[in-house]
């Protein structure tokens, strides 16, 4: 089974990682783990079991017959295992990439408070800097189809990138 799993999936992985349980316990374990967001019916949770078990990422640990009901414990097979461990580590890379750009985020909205300014504007101070004759005027050489950053201003006095054509 390719990951990445789907959260039903994961979750029950997850809740036969630690001992085999049978149906109705892995419905409780995945409240559980869920912290009651999922809620697992009867059928939905055989028929992903019978998935798993076909997959090779479930085996069948035991059966016994209780009041006059088979009931089947599950256990996570070697396949499950690092089926498991894979989509945990890939979860986990996707985790720490949006708390790098969240804490980038954070880091972007301090400095434009401390100085005023975007990012967008230091890229465009950063351009007229490079290429000071995009800020010449009407004086500025023109040629068919060139490309060049004017500043527009706006009602706060603050100049905006924009891009024209001349």
């Amino acid at each position: 089974m390719d990951t990445p799993l789907r959260e039903t999936t994961f979750l029950i992985l997850t809740a036969l990682a630690g001992e085999p349980l049978h149906g109705y316990g892995i419905i409780g374990e995945v409240a559980a783990l869920s912290q009651g967001r999922l809620s697992l019916r009867p059928g939905t949770l055989y028929g992903a079991l019978d998935r798993l078990v076909e997959a090779g990422l479930v085996e069948v640990h035991q059966e016994e017959i209780v009041d006059g009901r088979l009931r089947r414990y599950y256990r996570l097979s070697p396949a499950g295992d690092t089926t498991l461990r894979a989509e945990t580590d890939r979860l986990r890379r996707n985790v720490e990439a949006a708390e790098v750009r969240l804490r980038d985020r954070s880091r972007c909205a301090a400095d434009r408070r401390r100085d005023g300014m975007s990012n967008l504007e230091r890229r465009y101070r950063r351009l007229l800097h490079a290429y000071p004759w995009a800020t010449a005027g009407p004086a500025a050489p023109r040629s068919s189809g060139r490309t060049s950053i004017w500043p527009d201003q706006t009602a706060t006095g603050r100049h905006r990138p924009t891009l024209r054509m001349w």
